[in-house]
């Protein structure tokens, strides 16, 4: 598996590079243009989930810090490598498909057809449910003062569907998906803040800590390939879901020139995390508990992250398949979504559904693009201004 994600990660820089030399200029605009900010809110807030809130301090900071266990960590500090794993460069995947499906697709059509079109959509449906079972499989270790913090109990199977279900409504309408991202974007800025005051950080406290992701641009060649099996996983996380959110946002796209675009998504973002890893980074090494307030703000927070996420997947395969509002009635639409979703979240509970696998199409998906614009659109493509 290392070789294909190596193969996808450098393709996909590859083609980075060709379309901001190529198009340098280009101003891009999708059907529904927004506001950058309410753009990014939905990006930013589409294209993470739950693991942004609730990984680092269960997780991976005392995983990086083991350099004994995985010495690759010891290429820079926990707090470098959380970063490379979530921000920056990677988002450059996003600009790549969200440039494709604003500009190209258009013209090409790949995605219409049909074998396409039903492996693109089932690559979607798939990564929601599969969310949906991560979601719930871990729901015992985000919020631990609900049951034993190890066991899935009804109370969380009860939870999830209603995440599902609250997704599906947001879903119903794109001006709720715009004021759900929006409302998430200053939810996170306000538990960033909440953070801040709980762990009684000065300024000096939190430069100290930010300072660290300086080891990440130091040593940003390492992560463009994977270093460990973990940072493999996020990379075929990151693909799995790079067309899908490209698909999604490239409609809200607001006359950006094409630099423009990929500056915007490897900055904006970044802040955002920047900032909220550099306060956590600094409970970890002060040993600062999160009980209490901080770990309900954790929690709700990241729940409407994933109601988030869901919304948007949810508006998208829709929207591909004819399976509409409109069409359906906004009841059977409900129903429909809800159970679909609902059944899969508690098979996909198992894990027998790897992301791996969905990675793996979605570098499939990107070759067969690429190898049909090549033989029957080149001209047309080439000749785009």
């Amino acid at each position: 598996m290392t070789s294909i994600i190596t193969f996808g990660v450098l393709m996909a820089f590859a083609l980075v590079i060709f379309v901001t030399i190529k198009w340098w200029n280009l101003r891009l605009e999708g059907t529904n243009p927004v506001s950058l900010f309410v753009f990014i809110s939905i990006l930013f807030t589409s294209g993470l989930d739950v693991g942004l809130v609730m990984f680092p301090l269960a997780w991976d900071f005392p995983l990086y810090a083991d350099v004994a266990s995985e010495p690759a960590y010891g290429v820079t500090n926990p707090l470098a490598i959380e970063f490379g794993y979530w921000g920056f460069l990677i988002w450059a995947f996003y600009f790549l498909t969200g440039f494709y499906f604003c500009v190209i697709e258009p013209k090409v059509k790949f995605f219409e057809i049909p074998v396409v079109k039903w492996i693109n959509n089932l690559v979607i449906i798939g990564t929601c449910a599969f969310t949906g079972a991560l979601f719930l499989i871990y729901l015992p270790y985000y919020i631990p003062m609900v049951g034993d913090g190890e066991t899935v109990i009804p109370a969380f199977y009860v939870l999830t569907i209603l995440v599902i279900a609250a997704a599906a409504y947001s879903s119903t309408d794109l001006k709720f998906v715009k004021v759900l991202s929006v409302a998430s974007t200053v939810m996170f800025f306000g538990l960033i803040a909440l953070a801040w005051v709980l762990a009684g950080m000065g300024i000096g406290d939190f430069t100290a800590s930010v300072s660290n992701i300086g080891g990440y641009f130091a040593n940003i060649h390492e992560f463009v390939t994977p270093m460990t099996d973990y940072h493999e996983f996020f990379l075929f996380w990151w693909f799995a879901w790079s067309i899908m959110i490209g698909q999604f946002t490239s409609r809200f796209v607001g006359g950006l020139t094409t630099w423009q675009f990929l500056l915007a998504l490897l900055v904006i973002p970044s802040i955002p995390l920047a900032l909220w890893f550099g306060v956590l980074y600094h409970y970890f090494t002060a040993g600062i508990a999160t009980e209490g307030l901080m770990n309900w703000a954790m929690v709700i927070v990241g729940i409407v992250f994933v109601i988030n996420s869901f919304d948007s997947l949810i508006r998208l395969y829709t929207d591909n398949l004819n399976l509409t509002v409109e069409r359906l009635g906004k009841m059977t639409y409900l129903i429909a979504n809800i159970v679909a979703l609902s059944v899969l979240t508690v098979l996909f509970q198992s894990q027998w559904l790897q992301i791996e696998w969905v990675g793996t199409v979605v570098i499939g998906l990107y070759v067969g693009c690429v190898l049909y614009i090549i033989m029957k659109h080149r001209a047309e493509v080439m000749g785009i201004s």
